[in-house]
């Protein structure tokens, strides 16, 4: 099923004098991808977890995202955001600079995306080592973060955990889990949290 956001899909990055300035999807890409097509392309699989049924997704004025479940009995959505590194485009003003590397822009979107999440107030984060993003995710880069969420992402839930993950030539995907009360939800989100691995 084609979601409202999976028109978007060249990723577009604007930078000045080496600054990151705006990240957004574009909309009316020539062609449409579906949640399974970005899933190929970015070489990741999904194993649904249990006791979460698949909710359509909707058009989102902070973070575009294709795929969303939620739990049949608890107050617990989880988010999926792709985007592969062959999408991404780059505007870059500097002329004294060659433009950043699409793979190496992966820590600044992380920081971009908690100040866009966030309302205000403390943003813990912690990047995994290489080793544990190898062996969990299959990644080159992993790293989370907990945030007070925007009521522009999301008015029904008050926490998030983003969970961003990177791999070299393949894409960037976010799992955005939201919540209210972490101790009545600890069990489940852990399983979601392993919901998206790369190849």
């Amino acid at each position: 099923m084609r979601s409202p956001n999976t028109d978007i899909h060249s990723i577009h990055l604007v930078f000045f004098s080496g600054f990151l300035l705006l990240l957004s999807a574009v909309a009316g890409a020539q062609e449409h991808y579906t949640f399974e097509d970005l899933l190929k392309d970015s070489r990741l699989f999904i194993q649904q977890p249990a006791g979460f049924v698949e909710q359509p997704p909707a058009v989102n004025p902070v973070l575009s995202y294709e795929h969303a479940i939620t739990h049949r009995q608890k107050k617990l959505t989880v988010r999926y955001a792709i985007r592969p590194i062959s999408m991404v485009k780059i505007d870059y003003t500097d002329p004294h600079n060659a433009a950043p590397e699409p793979n190496h822009l992966f820590p600044m979107l992380f920081q971009s995306l908690i100040a866009d999440f966030s309302r205000g107030g403390s943003s813990p984060s912690n990047e995994y080592s290489a080793a544990d993003a190898k062996a969990k995710f299959n990644a080159d880069w992993a790293a989370i973060a907990a945030v007070d969420i925007t009521p522009e992402f999301s008015p029904e839930y008050d926490q998030a955990l983003i969970l961003a993950l990177h791999k070299d030539y393949a894409a960037d995907a976010y799992i955005i889990i939201l919540y209210d009360d972490y101790q009545t939800v600890k069990a489940e989100i852990h399983r979601a949290l392993n919901s998206l691995k790369f190849k």
